[in-house]
């Protein structure tokens, strides 16, 4: 399982706190004091600035600040006890609400530094979620399987003393970390009470008057404060005193109503009778983001597209003899991301994106291929990098590990985030053609069918051209035309087709 590190060992108490505070975009602004009994009093309200500098250790947490993963500690005292309220942590730089997948704390255990308190799944992939500080989990706020909890909102509380776990218990009630959720009023049923001098409606007569249709104007209250009750309908439907509701021009016409029965079926007991036409699937963080970024995609990226058929002879053979004479095993695709990227070293305008700030074209300095895999989950794009400086087996066998983590959910953030170019492989599939989307902010991606046997006229050793059955390849690059023009993308599938017909390209 992949690790967000946030562990920091070498620092104190109190700028452990003032560092997660930092960190905090919710924090309050009110430090606790140590007073000499040991509990937390409040001292005199201070802000800290977000230029105010802390001392923090090396390694991961540099890591984390440059992703500007925020960790969401608050400390406050409620009932005069002292704890710590942990918020959703921000653990990749898209991610603005996760998925509680596990607890692997219990509330009343008690807390290690970098012990793993939950399983957090983003919108990339299943994380693990590490205490900063020692001390015992006290209370549970989000419990396991909760779904959309936003980034900073309170998932668990921490006490230093575990004899204050119960009070915290007690007191989270009122405490001011639980979010207000809104009311949902009961829809009121919309009853004019015209020129009567009928202040108020109960529940019964309000349905015996929708039922009916009754006027409202010719009824009489006997309740309260002019209060129209039960028996007061159900005495004026007896006696024959009450009249219908006058009906508008916008209703069905008088003659059409008589033909219909009097008692109408309320729409949802009929709504329940139906049969269930329909099954709800709740969508995992992954592809709520899949499917936000794609659209983000196709909106505000202008898609060039351009194919070219090659010709997959000379790369069948390559990978035969690999097979055959050094017993090395690759896949057809393996093959292609090296030819892909042995492509963009030789064409470097293509591996580059576009800076919408800047309105500029930003060329990368490495190439790294970004390969889509499909879990459960949704699509995973783990990055092979530098692919054009590997081997082919080297690339191979880097593809299993990262898709067996991308189906596992076990990729590490810097093995999803970034990456130059995309290549999507149906041809497993009876997919002969197909564009795909390009994945911002890459400016590029390659999809790739299948193979089909054609028969097409082959020049042979004589100089004769006769026809011959060559197993063909369509490849379809889908390129931002802020980056690649005609030019541009020409040059590129060029480039590509050379590497097609000599695998000795690459290993230049």
């Amino acid at each position: 399982m992949a690790l967000s590190r946030l562990r920091n060992p070498v620092i104190s108490r109190g700028v452990s706190i003032a560092r997660a505070r930092f960190l905090s975009s919710t924090a309050p602004s009110r430090f606790l004091s140590r007073s000499s009994n040991g509990r937390a009093s409040p001292t005199v309200d201070r802000k800290v600035s977000r230029s105010s500098s802390f001392p923090i250790s090396t390694g991961a947490c540099d890591n984390l600040l440059k992703h500007k993963l925020q960790i969401g500690v608050r400390f406050f005292s409620a009932g005069d006890v002292p704890h710590t309220v942990l918020g959703m942590p921000a653990l990749s730089p898209t991610m603005n609400q996760g998925n509680i997948a596990k607890w692997r704390k219990k509330e009343g255990d008690k807390i290690e530094v970098g012990d793993v308190l939950c399983e957090i799944e983003t919108d990339k992939a299943t994380l693990e979620f590490e205490s900063l500080e020692e001390g015992h989990l006290a209370k549970i706020l989000a419990p396991e399987g909760s779904k959309d909890v936003s980034v900073g909102q309170p998932i668990a509380i921490t006490v230093e003393d575990p004899n204050d776990i119960e009070a915290v218990k007690t007191s989270v009630g009122s405490s001011p970390i639980q979010e207000e959720k809104p009311v949902h009023q009961e829809a009121k049923t919309e009853i004019a009470p015209g020129k009567s001098s009928i202040q108020r409606i109960s529940p019964a007569a309000k349905i015996l008057i929708t039922e009916h249709g009754l006027d409202i104007s010719a009824l009489k209250a006997s309740g309260a404060h002019g209060t129209l009750l039960k028996g007061d309908v159900l005495a004026a439907i007896r006696s024959g005193k009450a009249s219908p509701r006058p009906s508008s021009s916008k209703e069905t016409p008088s003659h059409e109503v008589s033909q219909k029965p009097a008692t109408k079926v309320p729409e949802s007991r009929a709504a329940a009778q139906q049969p269930d036409s329909f099954e709800d699937l709740p969508n995992s963080q992954i592809r709520k983001v899949i499917a936000k970024r794609l659209l983000e995609s196709k909106q505000n990226t202008p898609h060039l597209y351009l194919s070219t058929d090659v010709t997959l002879d000379p790369l069948l053979s390559f990978r035969k003899e690999l097979k055959e004479q050094h017993d090395v095993k690759v896949s057809v695709n393996d093959i292609v991301i090296k030819a892909v990227a042995v492509a963009l070293r030789n064409v470097p305008e293509a591996n580059a994106f576009w800076d919408a700030e800047k309105g500029e074209v930003i060329r990368c300095d490495s190439i790294d291929i970004s390969v889509a895999v499909a879990t459960e989950k949704g699509l995973m794009t783990p990055i092979i990098r530098n692919a054009d400086q590997k081997t082919i087996s080297s690339i191979s066998m880097e593809v299993k590990e990262l898709a067996e983590k991308a189906r596992a959910g076990k990729l590490k953030p810097d093995e999803f985030q970034g990456g130059t170019f995309s290549i999507s492989n149906l041809g497993m599939f009876p997919v002969d053609h197909f564009c795909a989307i390009i994945n911002p902010p890459q400016a590029g991606i390659l999809a790739v069918g299948r193979g089909n046997k054609v028969v097409e006229p082959v020049t042979g050793a004589d100089g004769v051209e006769q026809p011959a059955v060559v197993n063909k390849m369509r490849l379809t690059l889908s390129a931002d035309h802020r980056v690649f023009d005609g030019k541009v993308g020409g040059a590129f599938l060029s480039a590509l087709r050379l590497n097609f017909s000599d695998m000795r390209r690459l290993m230049l």
